[in-house]
């Protein structure tokens, strides 16, 4: 199914934001009593949500986002670290007049998602951590896949970007069974962000977050919002330990591990349990 016809009666426009200026955002469900926000992930874009935003319209206001820097955002030359777009989200809320909201991030959306609830706890109502970075690593498997991933980010900084690097990416995303789903529309749409000429200058500047992992990780013990770990058999780097460790620095939160085949964008891949998940923890607390 195309990505339009997926956000088919979600509303698409530009929010000012004080100190990170013009944001891209997808919403729905405007009117409802709760803000449900998606954070993507490294480099990624708001379409990351394309099969989750209207679903969840039924019972939030879901909002989706690209961050500075990604998407069609602003793309400022500065430096980027997930501190820096917390600071981003919490100017976004301002701007919508969201003054507590749920978070749901994948990746480095869950970074960004669990530093903005440690400092922040007042704006916070429920969090759900999607295959979050930021989490110390574990495993011996985990800490090489974090290495290689390093790796290709420095080595797709001096490179320019291709339908092929893309798509190869993308690849990495994906649970091996689910490689079909890797459109042509969602490999071009990645590559038209990609290729935007102030990316040249902003794209290592974002890649260099990867790098800079262990500097800014998550303050589990200041996380006061209920809390989801939400995960996959199959998430790179992040492993199912990993979490398990991360779940019980933060009193009161649960595990939950995707029972549908999916990898790093479980959101993508099997959203149908995605959405069921997500719509359950965040109404009741329970899964």
């Amino acid at each position: 199914m195309s990505l339009w016809l997926d956000m088919l009666g979600s509303e698409i426009r530009f929010v000012d934001t004080r100190s990170f200026g013009r944001t891209r955002i997808a919403e729905a469900g405007r009117g409802q009593p709760e803000t449900l926000v998606f954070l993507h992930g490294i480099g990624g874009h708001l379409e990351a949500y394309a099969k989750n935003i209207v679903p969840l319209a039924d019972r939030f206001h879901v909002v989706a986002y690209d961050y500075v820097g990604h998407g069609l955002s602003e793309k400022k030359v500065m430096e980027y670290t997930p501190l820096v777009l917390a600071d981003h989200l919490g100017e976004l809320l301002d701007a919508l007049g969201v003054k507590r909201a749920h978070l749901s991030g994948e990746s480095l959306g869950g970074w960004v998602s669990g530093i903005f609830a440690g400092r922040n706890p007042d704006r916070v109502a429920r969090l759900i951590l999607n295959t979050s970075a930021g989490l110390p690593v574990r495993t011996e498997k985990g800490k090489a896949e974090l290495e290689a991933l390093k790796t290709l980010s420095q080595k797709a900084t001096g490179q320019a970007p291709t339908y092929e690097s893309v798509r190869a990416r993308m690849q990495w995303l994906f649970h091996p069974d689910n490689q079909e789903m890797i459109s042509d529309e969602l490999v071009r749409t990645r590559l038209a962000f990609y290729t935007q000429p102030i990316m040249r200058e902003v794209a290592p500047r974002v890649l260099g977050m990867i790098g800079r992992h262990d500097e800014f990780l998550i303050p589990l013990d200041k996380i006061r919002a209920q809390t989801l770990f939400l995960w996959t058999e199959h998430n790179p780097v992040h492993d199912v330990e990993t979490a398990r460790i991360a779940s019980q620095q933060v009193p009161g939160s649960e595990l939950y591990v995707m029972r549908g085949k999916s990898g790093h964008w479980p959101q993508y891949e099997a959203p149908e349990e995605f959405n069921e998940v997500t719509r359950k923890f965040l109404t009741s607390g329970a899964i």
